[in-house]
Formats: structure tokens, C-alpha cells, sequence
């Protein structure tokens, strides 16, 4: 609780008991600060806030209804909410260090890896897609970064739990608006960046920039992590300000990767670093998680860490949910659980699996509906050219036709090596029973999500689930 002339200038001694932006998650005795959002401008919502029980408001203008409330009026709306929202929370963000990760493909695992490695040395939370997770805790959160509000709130509450350190997805849309303006990062990593979200970005180029906010947002000893391979590097590692150390399969990487190799469904590799060979044993599948789990070691070695217990934790890794996830229901056949939907995604992960003595590789896909139509058919190509067989079906159509999403997913190939399932659990279910022994069976798009988005609802569903009921 704070008086609202301690969260900013003014003549008022209101008493604050919360700060949001939201007029819906306004409580009686809030401070409503209406921000511009990217798609609504929260000014329009000023009666609403008030109606809830909001006892001050902060506007960028003169408010267009009689209000009984104290009323601040402020040039840049947006940057006052983040300074109250840290004066509201005792500045808690320089009680915690941040590592960032972001990229197109890769933070929700990296970040997790992260979580699970660092958290054997100091205490830890990830804070992500997956939700918000500290020792035995998970909850859920609405965004993969989310709104500022919840996230000072969440930080207030690790901090009094003894938590250090926050492994947090940070988003290209949170750049964007601005979310994470003001926190300071330990480290920062780049997984990649491919064509995505060009919907909200607009062009590539800007999508790269947006990405790139984030290695400005670091502590004055902070440290850079980059993905040496990525076609985008050059751009982002020009004018950073902070150290700067590389990872990658390329010679000059700070941390290289080398004797890549898959055996029995685990993966070893070595990092050379600094003149140093450091070998693991991974249970991740992949090159691209080879990439993941450099990037998070990369962490553990730069803060000096114990390579012998380091190698140990790599070993015993837990599987992230719906993340290369691989699912043992006592089948001869592998089956991969992967969250992969974007052009990016799917041909890493098939390409991964060229290196397994699979005798099939079966794969359910499908494309999301309202986004990147012009992706599908490369998307849907690089399945039926990299798969012996592909069952294309559902993945959120939304409000477009299963039919024409499966259209415009065939319509680059003249293979002929698939069907057409529209039912997404019809589809996992034909997949399994056709497999046999050796083979794959790759179910692509959705990972464990938890709901289906079909025209304007969201249906409870999961492919986990599925997959599970299948063999009960």
C-alpha cells in the first residue's frame, strides 16, 4: 500500500492498494493508469475502472466524463505506468537477476532448461509460455510476457520467497509495447529469428529490430549470449553496448559446437570454450536442442559453476512438456510430442531426425488459421519431402475452413505421400495405428496446449491427452 503523491508528483494522499492498467482488473482501491495499448487505447475504459472501484486515475488527457476521483494528467503514459508500477513495488526488479531469452523458435525451451540447470546453484523461476514456475509451484499466466501489472506482481512474490534469478521468455509483442522496459538483464540470449508475426511487425525488418530491444535492456556488467549461426546476427550484435559471447556450430563461436551425435535416444556433443573441451550427454533429440541447452550452459559456465556437477544436471535434464517431447506408453515405435508450427520449427525438427535409423517418419500437421498464409505451402512441403508419410489435418483453424488450410498446405508438392484427416484426434489415433516398429510418429503444431481455437471459441483439447487415451 503506498498514498498516490509517493507514486508520483501530486497533491493527493489517496491511498493506493494496487496499480493495473486493465479497467477489468480494477479492485476497490486501485490506481488505473490508462495506457495506449497496441490495439486500445485504455483511456476509452476510464468509466469502467471507475465503476470497479478505482479510486485515482492517470490520463495523457483531460477525460471526456465527470470523474470523482483525483485525476493526473501525463505527457508519456505509458513510461509513467512502468515508473509507478516500480515505485508501487519497492522496486523489486533490483532485487532479482533477469536473464531474457527471445527468439523465433527455442525460448520456451531454452528458458526452461535454463530454470532446471541453474536452480541446482541458486534459486531460480521461469516465466514463460509454459507459465510461471518456482520449486514445486506453477500458475498460470495469459501472456508468454505478461501484461506489467502481473509481472511486478509476480516478482514482488518471488522476491519474498528467496528467489534470484528469473529465466523469462521475453516475447517480440512485449518488446514491442514496451513490457519489459525498465528491468535490467543479467544476461541475454538470442535462440534465432525467422519469419514470424509479420502480421504485427509489419516487415522483417522490423520483427528484427523489435527483437533486438532487448540486448539494450541490460545491467552495466551485463552479458550478451548470440546464436553465431543465425542469418540475423550481424544485425543484432552492431552497437550493442555489453560483452558479447557467441555460440554456434561455427569456428569462430565463443562457445562451438562440436561431435554432434545421436545415440539411443539421447544426444551427446561437445562445447569447446576458451581452449577447453566440455562434453554432455543430453536426453534432448536434435540438433536444434543441442543449440538450446549451449545457449543455457553457456549461463552456468560464464557465472562459473562446477563443470562435473554442470555435465551431471545435463544428464538427468527432465523432458519439457510438448517441447521435443518423447512419449513411452510402452509402444516399439518412438512418438515426438512438439509444439513446432512455424516454417522454421517444422524443418529444424524434421531435419533433426535425419540422423535416427528410423524406418518411418509419420508426421500429423497442420497450419493454424488467420496467420501466415504464404507460409503454409513451404510448410507443408518440407513435411511430405522430409516424412514418409504426413497426415495433414486441424491446428486452431479459427474462423477458416480445415478444408482450405489443408489446400493451401498440399499446394507447393506433387507428392502424393499423405491424407487428409480434418479431426485432429482422428488423425493422432490413424497416425499411431499405422506405426510400427522403428518408426516415428511426429505430431507437430500444438505441443500441450490445452484447447483448440475453432471459429471464436476456445475447446478444451490437448494432444498429450490424445495420444494417452489412445493406449488406455
Amino acid at each position: 500500500m503506498k498514498k498516490l503523491n509517493e507514486l508520483i508528483n501530486c497533491e493527493y494522499d489517496t491511498e493506493i492498494l494496487g496499480v493495473v492498467s486493465d479497467s477489468r482488473e480494477v479492485r476497490e482501491g486501485y490506481l488505473f493508469v490508462a495506457i495506449k495499448g497496441y490495439f486500445a487505447d485504455r483511456y476509452e475504459y476510464i468509466d469502467k475502472a471507475i465503476e470497479n472501484g478505482a479510486v485515482a486515475i492517470i490520463v495523457d488527457r483531460k477525460p471526456n466524463i465527470e470523474v470523482d476521483v483525483p485525476v493526473i494528467i501525463v505527457e508519456n503514459i505509458n513510461e509513467v505506468y512502468l515508473d509507478v508500477l516500480r515505485v508501487f513495488h519497492n522496486h523489486v526488479e533490483k532485487k532479482l537477476s533477469f536473464i531474457g531469452v527471445t527468439g523465433t523458435d527455442g525460448k520456451t525451451t531454452t528458458s526452461m532448461m535454463l530454470w532446471n540447470l541453474l536452480d541446482n546453484f541458486v534459486k531460480t523461476a521461469y516465466m514463460g509460455t509454459n507459465g510461471l514456475f518456482f520449486k514445486d509451484e506453477v500458475s498460470k499466466l495469459s501472456n508468454t510476457t505478461p501484461e506489467p501489472s502481473v509481472m511486478y506482481n509476480h516478482f514482488e512474490d518471488l522476491s519474498k520467497k528467496g528467489c534470484q534469478y528469473v529465466a523469462m521468455e521475453v516475447a517480440s509483442e512485449a518488446l514491442l509495447h514496451g513490457r519489459v522496459d525498465g528491468l535490467k538483464m543479467k544476461y541475454t540470449i538470442l535462440t534465432n529469428i525467422t519469419e514470424d508475426h509479420l502480421d504485427i511487425h509489419g516487415s522483417l525488418e522490423n520483427y528484427v529490430l523489435s527483437k533486438k530491444k532487448l540486448f539494450y535492456l541490460m545491467e552495466d556488467e551485463g552479458k550478451v549470449i548470440l546464436n553465431i549461426d543465425d542469418k540475423h546476427y550481424e544485425t543484432i550484435v552492431k552497437d550493442l553496448h555489453n560483452e558479447v559471447y557467441t555460440y554456434g556450430v561455427n569456428e569462430n563461436a565463443d562457445f562451438c559446437i562440436k561431435n554432434v551425435n545421436n545415440k539411443n535416444g539421447f544426444t551427446t556433443f561437445d562445447i569447446c570454450h576458451k581452449e577447453e573441451i566440455y562434453s554432455f550427454e543430453s536426453p534432448y533429440i536434435g540438433l536444434y536442442n543441442v543449440y538450446n541447452l549451449t545457449a543455457s550452459i553457456a549461463v552456468l559456465l560464464l557465472e562459473g559453476y562446477d563443470y562435473g556437477v554442470i555435465k551431471e544436471k545435463v544428464k538427468k535434464l527432465i523432458t519439457i512438456p510438448g517441447r521435443g517431447e518423447v512419449l513411452n506408453f510402452g509402444q516399439k515405435y518412438m512418438i515426438v510430442l512438439d509444439y513446432a508450427h512455424t516454417t522454421n520449427g517444422v524443418h529444424t525438427i524434421l531435419e533433426s531426425i535425419r540422423n535416427y535409423n528410423f524406418k518411418r517418419v509419420i508426421t500429423v500437421i497442420g497450419s493454424a488459421g488467420g496467420r501466415q498464409k504464404d507460409k503454409r505451402a513451404h510448410m507443408g512441403r518440407l513435411a511430405l519431402e522430409a516424412s514418409d508419410y504426413v497426415i495433414f489435418t486441424m491446428d486452431d483453424p479459427r474462423n477458416e475452413s480445415v478444408d482450405s488450410i489443408i489446400d493451401d498446405l498440399i499446394s507447393d508438392s506433387v507428392l502424393e505421400n499423405y491424407t487428409r484427416i480434418n479431426d485432429r484426434k482422428e488423425a493422432i489415433y490413424y497416425a499411431l495405428s499405422i506405426a510400427k516398429e522403428d518408426d516415428i510418429v511426429l505430431v507437430l503444431g500444438k505441443g500441450r496446449d490445452t484447447y483448440m481455437a475453432i471459429g471464436n471459441e476456445k475447446i478444451d483439447y490437448c494432444d498429450y491427452n490424445i495420444i494417452e487415451e489412445y493406449f488406455k
